[in-house]
């Protein structure tokens, strides 16, 4: 995992500010006020469904296929949910995030696109019949990241997961409801 991310590693990797030290001994001090960090804005894409309600480290997932759900969460048997569809469905980006996986090499999940979404969650779309983005591409919740398929499997559906913190969660937990 990537550790010191964004604005707060730029303040602590450079620590507080100090005045110079000048010739006659004295000793330099902090200064009590940071200059301020200019940080543009990024602008967000409109939702496609309504978010779930998150606090703290959560993400507002929306769902990745339009289907129905054709097998549960199975904490021993099934680590996600199988989404029905046909193949060549558009297989979306639940949130925001950065492609970390894309390829057909571990085995049982077909062609898979794995996101990180932050230091907490990830997900995983297994049995792609085409991937659309490549690994460390950045991805906006909604897009187009792949088409439904078969791929090592024995129908046409979307295996989706929800990990956090590395462990497969119930994805209907974290999805609005429908």
């Amino acid at each position: 995992t990537t550790t010191g991310d964004g604005v707060g590693a730029v303040a602590t990797a450079t620590g507080p500010a100090t005045s110079p030290v000048a010739s006659s001994g004295v000793t330099a001090r902090p200064l009590t006020e940071a200059a301020p960090v200019p940080v543009a804005p990024i602008p967000a894409a409109p939702p496609v469904q309504p978010p779930a309600v998150t606090t703290g480290d959560e993400v507002a997932f929306i769902w990745p296929a339009q289907g129905s759900v054709v097998t549960p969460f199975d904490e021993a048997n099934n680590k996600g949910v199988s989404i029905a569809g046909k193949i060549g469905d558009p297989v979306l980006a639940a949130a925001d995030g950065r492609v970390v996986y894309a390829g057909a090499g571990l085995r049982g999940y077909g062609n898979l696109i794995i996101l990180k979404h932050n230091n907490t969650y990830l997900t995983a779309y297994a049995h792609n019949q085409a991937l659309l983005v490549r690994e460390d591409q950045a991805v906006r919740q909604g897009q187009k990241i792949a088409e439904m398929g078969s791929s090592d499997t024995d129908r046409v559906k979307l295996h989706f997961e929800v990990r956090r913190l590395g462990k497969p969660v119930d994805p209907m937990g974290h999805l609005p409801k429908r």
